[in-house]
């Protein structure tokens, strides 16, 4: 399991360039990756993406992606020869007419105008995107190191407060059958004050006492809960992306728990309902942070 949360770079230098990429990622309901790369490499935004999707389920994803090149490196130095011999031509026609040495080096004649030249190498496309995924593959390993770290906190928080779940629902399913009496003998002694010396119809109390267990049983609600439990903790041990199902599961066991709540005729299990609900909305702010 992994939060959206995360950061990681990476280095390298690769035929000449020295290749920077930085990955940072949010909360965000789906996948929106942006990156930003220098203007003359605008042709990585594509590639980058197709990599980052391939890493990445949910998040608000920045790519950051910085190429210097080592001095020099994307330089070509050229040299005009027709410019170089039309030079040499005249200095020895000067050296002839004049009776002089025709001592010209290699510097004299670099330094004329137009001999040498230099031109920005043109950039190997597909060498270029090929280094840049492999810099981003590493800041991606860093990245997900970071974000499995904060998926392992984000687990085992999400389980403490299940396990706590689990133990309220216990309480519910015990009050549960303590309400039926308690309401049998309310009902019984409201009747015995009614009727006074009056015989009072056993069979109707039980008859009364079963309508109410009907209207307020919880069985089939805390069952639910208690299989939305195991699901939820299953989940939690899958290594494929969770946070959808479990956001889907969570709205589940918040509907199971209002149920729970508007058939709870008692103070104290409206109490228990109100801590499940609150653990519950817990749960929920947590896995927002899950991939």
């Amino acid at each position: 399991m992994k939060s959206m949360t995360g950061y990681g770079r990476a280095k390298q230098e690769l035929h000449g360039r020295t290749i920077t990429a930085e990955l940072r990622a949010v909360n965000h309901r789906y996948l929106d990756c942006t990156v930003k790369a220098p203007r003359q490499y605008g042709f990585l935004d594509d590639a980058v993406k197709k990599a980052a999707t391939a890493r990445i389920a949910r998040g608000k994803v920045e790519v950051y992606i910085g190429v210097e090149t080592q001095e020099g490196g994307d330089i070509a130095v050229t040299v005009n020869h027709a410019v170089a011999e039309h030079y040499l031509a005249a200095l020895h026609e000067l050296a002839d007419k004049y009776g002089l040495r025709a001592d010209v080096s290699v510097m004299s004649l670099a330094k004329l105008p137009d001999v040498l030249g230099s031109e920005r190498i043109e950039q190997d496309a597909d060498e270029m995107t090929r280094d840049v995924l492999s810099v981003f593959g590493e800041a991606c390993d860093n990245f997900d190191e970071m974000r499995t770290r904060e998926g392992a906190k984000l687990a085992e928080d999400v389980r403490n407060r299940a396990s706590e779940i689990e133990r309220m629902v216990g309480e519910v399913e015990v009050r549960s059958p303590e309400r039926v009496r308690e309401y049998r003998e309310k009902l019984l002694a409201r009747m015995k004050e009614v009727l006074a010396d009056t015989s009072i119809d056993e069979t109707r109390i039980v008859t009364e006492a079963a309508i109410y267990a009907d209207k307020t049983a919880v069985d089939e609600e805390t069952v639910r809960l208690r299989s939305h439990l195991q699901q939820l903790d299953g989940m939690l041990n899958e290594v494929k992306p969770v946070g959808r199902k479990l956001d889907f599961l969570v709205q589940e066991m918040n509907r199971e728990t209002n149920t729970i709540g508007s058939k709870a005729n008692d103070v104290s299990m409206a109490q228990i309902v109100v801590n499940i609900k609150s653990e519950i909305e817990k749960i929920r702010e947590q896995i927002q942070n899950i991939e």
